[in-house]
């Protein structure tokens, strides 16, 4: 028995030994071990076993420190440096870290060793209760408070028909409803605190530590103080920096905690759930009310353009409907009719001479875009952008009440300093509002980057206007050599009738001009964010601003300078034949086809705008598919059998601080195709919510699977970029107008219709050959006439002057003052009634509705009680505590007197 006692605690001591490693914090709690008997040394051993067990056998899906209590709510990486900086780094790295334990972060380092490839470090946080309770109420946090009383909305009559495209309650509202007040630390007992491990939400505790990450100083270095943990990435000192995702996205935690990310990831990132609606409040929850409110704006959106995608199809089917019967197709296409009219050559001495009967597939095609329908239609858009705006506040309203943003300010965290600002600051001054010194720049240090920022964007928009020029050079120098050889080619004078020259240059010229605007994207993008940041903006708000405004204006001039041009110039300064107008004194300008140039804007806005969609969600989809493979391969290893959590979400790609705002310039961006150019094309809106809904289930998997999770932001509202789209509305309903004006040949056929028409029955018959002028083919300079000689002895081409045996022989005739008359009245009776239909609508629809405001009145008046009624009943205990006091010294009292007065 004595022999193996001893063999017990030979083993004991060696296990003991074994368990050195571990760390002061493990081992806190286990019983001293001087001069205690076997027992206790065995429940040691134990402990110390169990401890060793969980570090071995750690869950993949683990967010704790290794006592599995502490939960992590940040990571940072690095890896040594053995350069001639590396001294430095670790340096930056160590004074960095000893001011967060300053701060009551607890921090956990992970040995080089123990990861996956053997070289990087990690270092672990948490945020202990004081440090978030301080904190949540530096930010003004709202905490529950109360069970709200009031019901949530019910489901109407008809949304039990939508039955299929609703998600569970659970899923949906996967919290109650609380009224809410901001966090005091000195009114703890005021919240509804049942456990402080899981009080505050992960997306608030990171929120709070990256706060105080990126205030944290490490150092100085000439004269200047160094903060922040995005100066430290920036010099890779570390890695990186990110919150951890909750677990793995394709099983739910073996845990009690839920997997956000993986019921995230069941019910929204799934694209067979395409059909279904978002569960907003959960990716509040998990992302923060920032990512949150860009997912409810898209879905909005989405869900608008249903009504516009289906009034678009209504027109595109009767464009289809009626093209048989349209007249000018019928006399276009006629053998006697335009089959005997000769066209004027279209370039100088390599084009011939054309009979008007080939563009007869052209015309019908033209006419699927341009009919009575194209009016009703750009007017209805222009009536639906003012309700697709003013019901986006209703429901910004509504989201701010149901996300407790109504008192949220900017200040809290969009107002505050940027860490750059105030590292590159050596100047205070007092601000007059709360009366302390904050770092100050003077104007005069500011004005060269101001100088250098106008410089760069001026030179940018002179570059995108000369690309746009290179573009209207080629469509003119190659329109010359697709016309010469189509008419050499015998092989393709069967293709002719529909793939004209005039077609040819619009495809290949789209395509280029689609090609060129993603090049230039690429390098606008960074440009912008380098200008920006040498601008040094002092709060993140400014710097936001300042980066929207450059990249939206570079990429509206990069998107749309081509429909522009296409819409608005091309054709309406061509001069007529002998006197041709020319780019350069080289280049002939173009003209329009017969039937307008509206087909030409349709073909160039259809491949610039599905070509940009298609490209974005084959990047969006595929860079960071391709990158972690790339990283996982180059590590020799898979994701999902990494060791731990911390080192799956390391080997994501970084969703980064301006990952929301390329999202933004994206929808924005197709908000203009839809919007601006809209007369033109009516399938607009519906290859744009085609996108939107596949484009959500992207964004929702690469946000979930692809990247790390974004560090939680606040926001209440889209910001500048409601701005822009009510910009962007009010200048819609101008560029339509002049579309259906002058793009369009709706306007010269109604009056012909109503004017000109002699035939009482068929009121259109004749309208070509009214539309087109003459000219007498003698009268061409020799320099562009055709080099074969031809028997014609006049042509035709599109305008309205006068006829060469004429005394205003080549100038205007009364019927181009008429249509030009119809156009300008027809562009301000539109935009009257357009802009009285967006006036009465904004102010019948009233900005919060009359519901949310109610709920608002109740839940501030609620909150206001509760607090009174707290306060109050803490004032009584006090009282009563005092009372108690007073009573009972008064009973010493008395009884000394008594003592004394019987002594």
């Amino acid at each position: 028995m004595v022999e193996q006692e001893g063999l017990k605690v030979k083993e004991i001591d060696y296990a003991l030994q074994r368990s050195e490693s571990l760390g002061g914090k493990e081992t806190s709690f286990l019983i001293p071990e001087d001069s205690q008997p076997l027992p206790e040394k065995r429940f040691n051993l134990f402990l110390r076993r169990r401890l060793m067990f969980q570090r071995s056998e750690q869950s993949k899906d683990s967010v704790f420190f290794r006592d599995g209590i502490r939960q992590i709510d940040f990571v940072l990486s690095y890896v040594e440096d053995v350069k001639k900086d590396g001294e430095l780094k670790a340096e930056r790295r160590q004074t960095f870290e000893q001011n967060l334990r300053k701060t009551g972060l607890e921090l956990e380092i992970e040995d080089k060793m123990n990861s996956e490839d053997g070289k990087t470090y990690f270092v672990k946080i948490h945020a202990p209760w004081e440090v978030l309770v301080t904190y949540a109420e530096v930010l003004g946090i709202k905490m529950p408070i109360k069970l709200s009383d009031i019901p949530r909305p019910k489901y109407s009559p008809l949304s039990y028909m939508l039955g299929p495209v609703k998600l569970p309650l659970g899923v949906k509202y996967p919290k109650p409803e609380y009224f809410t007040a901001q966090f005091s630390r000195h009114r703890q007992e005021l919240f509804l605190i049942e456990d402080e491990a899981t009080f505050f939400p992960s997306s608030t505790r990171n929120r709070i530590v990256y706060y105080i990450l990126s205030r944290c100083p490490f150092g100085e270095e000439e004269g200047k103080k160094k903060i922040g943990i995005e100066r430290l990435l920036n010099t890779n000192t570390y890695l990186s920096a990110y919150p951890l995702h909750d677990g793995q996205y394709w099983r739910p935690s073996k845990t009690s905690r839920i997997n956000e990310r993986y019921v995230l990831c069941k019910n929204w990132a799934r694209f067979s759930y395409f059909y279904k609606e978002q569960p907003f409040d959960l990716i509040r929850n998990y992302y923060g009310e920032k990512i949150g409110i860009y997912f409810v704006f898209l879905g909005y959106y989405t869900e608008m353009l249903l009504f516009a995608a289906l009034v678009g199809l209504a027109c595109f089917i009767y464009g289809l409907l009626s093209m048989e019967s349209n007249q000018t197709s019928i006399e276009i296409c006629d053998p006697n009719i335009g089959g005997q009219m000769i066209m004027c050559p279209l370039c100088d001495e390599v084009c011939d001479y054309w009979r008007l009967n080939t563009t007869c597939l052209h015309s019908k095609f033209s006419h699927l875009f341009d009919n009575e329908s194209t009016v009703f239609f750009a007017i209805f858009m222009g009536i639906w952008v003012t309700l697709f705006l003013e019901f986006w506040k209703q429901r910004q309203a509504r989201l701010e009440y149901e996300w407790d943003l109504v008192d949220f300010e900017e200040e809290q965290q969009q107002l505050q300093l940027r860490p750059e600002f105030e590292a590159m600051c050596k100047h205070k001054k007092m601000n007059p509002v709360t009366q302390e010194m904050e770092p100050h720049m003077p104007l005069c240090h500011r004005i060269p980057w101001y100088f250098v920022s106008g410089t760069t964007v001026t030179f940018g928009m002179a570059l995108l206007l000369s690309s746009m020029v290179s573009i209207i050079v080629y469509r003119l120098s190659v329109f010359a050599i697709f016309a010469s050889f189509m008419e050499s080619e015998a092989t393709l004078q069967s293709v002719k009738r529909f793939f004209t020259p005039q077609l040819a240059t619009a495809l290949s010229a789209s395509c280029l001009n689609c090609l060129v605007i993603l090049i230039l994207n690429f390098f606008y993008e960074k440009i912008s964010a380098w200008i920006t940041k040498m601008e040094i903006p002092r709060t993140h708000q400014e710097y936001e601003s300042s980066l929207t405004l450059k990249m939206f204006l570079f990429q509206f001039v990069n998107y749309y300078s081509s429909c522009f041009y296409v819409a608005f110039f091309k054709g309406k300064f061509v001069g007529y034949p002998g006197r041709y107008t020319y780019m350069f004194n080289l280049w002939r300008s173009e003209e329009c086809g017969p039937p307008g140039c509206l087909i030409e804007l349709t073909t160039q806005l259809t491949i610039i705008m599905i070509g940009k969609q298609i490209f974005g969600n084959i990047h969006e989809a595929c860079q960071p598919l391709i990158f972690n493979w790339w990283r996982r391969r180059r590590t020799r290893t898979h994701s999902e059998k990494l060791y731990s959590r911390w080192e799956q979400d390391h080997d994501l790609q970084v969703y980064g601080h301006r990952g929301l705002f390329y999202e933004y310039l994206e929808t924005v961006m197709q908000f203009g195709f839809v919007t601006l150019f809209v007369a033109s094309f009516p399938l607009a809106p519906l290859f744009a919510l085609m996108n939107n809904i596949m484009g959500i289930r992207v964004d929702a998997w690469k946000l979930t699977t692809q990247y790390r999770r974004p560090v939680a932001a606040k926001a209440h509202s889209i910001g500048v970029w409601q701005d822009i789209l009510y910009g962007m509305a009010i200048l819609s309903v101008a560029t339509n107008a002049f579309i259906v004006s002058f793009t369009s040949d709706i306007i010269p056929r109604l009056v012909y219709f109503y004017a000109y028409s002699k035939n009482s029955t068929e009121p259109l018959s004749g309208y070509i050959n009214n539309s087109l002028s003459v000219f007498l083919i003698a009268d061409f300079p020799n320099h562009t006439v055709p080099m074969e000689k031809k028997d014609f002895v006049t042509c035709r081409y599109r305008d309205y002057r006068y006829p060469p045996d004429h005394k205003g022989k080549y100038g205007h005739n009364m019927q181009f003052w008429h249509v030009l008359a119809a156009k300008m009245t027809f562009i301000i009776v539109m935009e009257h009634i357009v802009f009285l239909f967006k006036f009465l609508l904004a102010w019948m629809i009233p900005d919060v509705p009359k519901d949310v405001a109610e709920k608002i009145k109740r839940e501030k008046l609620m909150t206001v009680k509760i607090i009174h009624d707290f306060e109050l009943n803490k004032l009584k205990e006090n009282l009563d505590v005092e009372y108690g006091n007073i009573m009972k010294n008064m009973s010493v009292n008395n009884k000394s007197l008594k003592a004394k007065t019987s002594v």
